[in-house]
């Protein structure tokens, strides 16, 4: 479709960001043209994740506002995408007319001949497993995204079965992409401009790809990027407790451009908790990887996820949990009360009390958001590094994050976008710091 234009609303993580991304690049071969213009697209996309509470109904909710948006004119293709596809398929096509296209995250490689092939009324469901193809087919389109900085999966999938947890039945088994096919992408968007580039994978630190009996892990991946000068700062996530390995955490010693930020999902501080979720690590254990890394750098920090009120928690569980941010002090996190998920094996239990869930979430979300009001406190009037990522819409600030990509929005000019600057913190909220260029300090 010459000049048509496609519209895509991701939904969820950062892998759906990157994923939406490279169908942009994709269709831009059939000649669709991106626009932020949501009421005036020739395809629409949903790309959608399925962790969150409602995600089913929340696709249907938003689909009822496009239908809105077009009464008056031309539909346009209704393509959902994304970890709910994956999930429901044939029945998104059953219920909702309005749907054309059905696409799950491993068929992303089939969205032109789907799109190019597409007539009227003719409905499609490609929710098959073939990562591998997919891969293969984006790693001959070049990644344009040209954002300081830039995500790039280096994985997906899952094989740990957390009994809660719905990604192995919507993104499949643990799939790790060949080594240096990681390393051209990255290198392609370090020529776009990024200066920061962020590993992605649902079990990021999982990743393994053995080519002529030599083994590659995702540290192998880090020290490998470490070598870029026109590269600053190395992030991955989300990484499992399970695959912190020796290899990972002395990174942490080795290379300058890995920052100082782990995000480790724990989930309980309660053992029992642990078992009934099927973690396959203790309390005990993810200690020792915190105490392993603040020795080898006091200066890290840490974030995590939480689920309050899983079937079984007792008062007894919620408390191992509590102390267990009292004692670490995660720089931020994100806590829910637990939803069951369809096909996973936590959605036959027996659900506890909600009012206590509730209670027990606002007082978990209570000590988290202090510690982090506490530690963005801690950075006013101190002189951080920011890297600079673009000036805010329709304002006169820029924005930026520091080392542990806390949001920074300060004064300066356009000429510092890209670059690391110096910048004094004058306030401080829950989410963000502000402040000004330190004009006496030169930019890194």
């Amino acid at each position: 479709m010459q000049n048509g234009k496609i519209f895509i609303k991701t939904f969820g993580c950062q892998m759906n960001e990157y994923d939406s991304n490279r169908i942009y690049d994709s269709v831009s071969k059939l000649g669709f043209v991106k626009t932020n213009n949501q009421s005036n697209a020739d395809c629409y996309i949903l790309n959608t994740c399925h962790i969150r509470d409602k995600a089913k109904e929340k696709v249907y909710h938003e689909i009822g506002r496009v239908k809105k948006l077009y009464r008056d004119k031309k539909k346009p293709i209704m393509v959902v995408a994304g970890c709910v596809a994956q999930a429901e398929n044939e029945e998104m096509l059953k219920r909702e007319p309005y749907i054309d296209i059905v696409l799950g995250p491993q068929s992303y490689h089939k969205v032109n001949d789907l799109l190019k092939n597409y007539i009227r009324n003719l409905k499609h469901d490609v929710t098959e497993f073939d990562t591998i193809s997919k891969f293969g087919y984006f790693d001959q389109i070049k990644n344009k995204n040209n954002k300081i900085s830039a995500f790039l999966t280096i994985q997906e999938g899952c094989d740990k079965f957390c009994h809660f947890c719905v990604v192995p039945y919507t993104r499949g088994p643990e799939y790790s992409r060949p080594f240096y096919k990681v390393i051209a992408e990255a290198e392609q968007l370090i020529e776009n401009g990024a200066k920061e580039i962020t590993l992605l994978g649902q079990n990021v630190n999982a990743y393994s790809y053995t080519e002529n009996s030599k083994e590659f892990r995702i540290s192998n991946l880090i020290n490998h990027l470490n070598q870029y000068s026109e590269l600053d700062r190395i992030r991955y996530t989300t990484s499992h407790p399970r695959d912190m390995t020796d290899d990972l955490l002395e990174c942490y010693s080795t290379t300058n451009k890995l920052m100082p930020f782990v995000h480790l999902p724990i989930q309980s501080g309660s053992n029992k908790m642990l078992e009934l979720m099927n973690r396959k690590h203790t309390v005990d254990e993810y200690l020792k990887i915190y105490e392993r890394l603040k020795k080898i750098n006091e200066e890290i920090e840490f974030s995590s996820d939480f689920i309050v009120g899983y079937p079984g928690e007792t008062q007894k569980d919620f408390e191992d949990t509590f102390n267990l941010i009292k004692k670490i002090k995660f720089i931020n996190s994100f806590s829910f009360i637990f939803s069951p998920r369809p096909g996973t094996k936590a959605s036959k239990l027996k659900m506890i009390d909600k009012n206590i869930s509730k209670e027990r979430l606002k007082l978990i979300q209570k000590e988290l958001f202090n510690n982090q009001k506490e530690i963005n406190r801690s950075m006013e009037n101190q002189i951080i590094d920011v890297l600079v990522e673009n000036r805010m819409e329709k304002q006169s600030k820029l924005f930026g994050r520091n080392k542990y990509i806390t949001p920074v929005i300060f004064d300066a000019c356009d000429s510092n976008i890209g670059k690391i600057v110096k910048v004094k913190i004058q306030t401080s909220n829950q989410n963000t710091l502000f402040g000004s260029v330190d004009k006496n300090m030169k930019a890194a």
